[in-house]
């Protein structure tokens, strides 16, 4: 297992993404609760405590021992010009050995969405991933008939590789997503998938 010191930071044009911070808590549950129903018809059913303080500290611990353990990379984006939180995205099941691969999935709130911040974030932490945690193959699923999401993805390089049925349970209901893949190595050229 790989060491990791607690402190991370991924900068990119216009945002810094780094671990969430216990002091990162008001802007989190203001952004969530501004948008939430701009992200409950993208996401799994929010639990009854899921804006708490204690919620949010067992996410920042959380981060914190995915990251060390090697295993994740969850992050808040910050914009550059102001600090305001934009989102989260998070690098997740990390597998190593033969596969060097991870998933990685995100929000942004609602304000920010459809500015191509997400793309951004997406691309910068694709690279993160390939040139520092030498990962080979990074893994994405959205809904089908989410453009914003499928868009940000085949913008920041992602291929489409297929649908998965009853994939993820959101929003209560068991769906079909399609699947996206990046490749460090990469001779798949553009994808010729339309957004539906």
């Amino acid at each position: 297992m790989i060491k990791r010191r607690a402190k991370v930071r991924i900068d990119t044009e216009r945002l810094v993404l780094r671990l969430p911070q216990h002091s990162d808590y008001r802007a989190w549950v203001a952004l969530r609760s501004q948008s939430r129903d701009f992200l409950q018809p993208w996401e799994p059913t929010w639990s009854e405590d899921h804006l708490t303080r204690k919620s949010f500290t067992n996410r920042v611990i959380w981060s914190e021992r995915t990251y060390k353990n090697d295993s994740g990379m969850p992050v808040f984006l910050f914009r550059r010009e102001d600090d305001a939180l934009l989102g989260a995205l998070t690098l997740d099941n990390v597998r190593r050995g033969a596969a060097q691969a991870g998933t990685i999935g995100y929000w942004i709130g609602a304000p920010y969405a459809r500015q191509g911040y997400m793309k951004e974030a997406i691309a910068g932490m694709v690279h993160h991933a390939f040139m520092k945690l030498n990962l080979s193959r990074i893994e994405a699923a959205c809904l089908q008939e989410n453009a914003a999401s499928r868009g940000a993805l085949e913008k920041a390089g992602f291929k489409y590789e297929g649908v998965a049925q009853a994939y993820l349970q959101i929003n209560g209901r068991w769906r079909n997503h399609v699947l996206y893949s990046a490749l460090r190595n990469d001779r798949r050229g553009q994808t010729n998938v339309g957004l539906v």
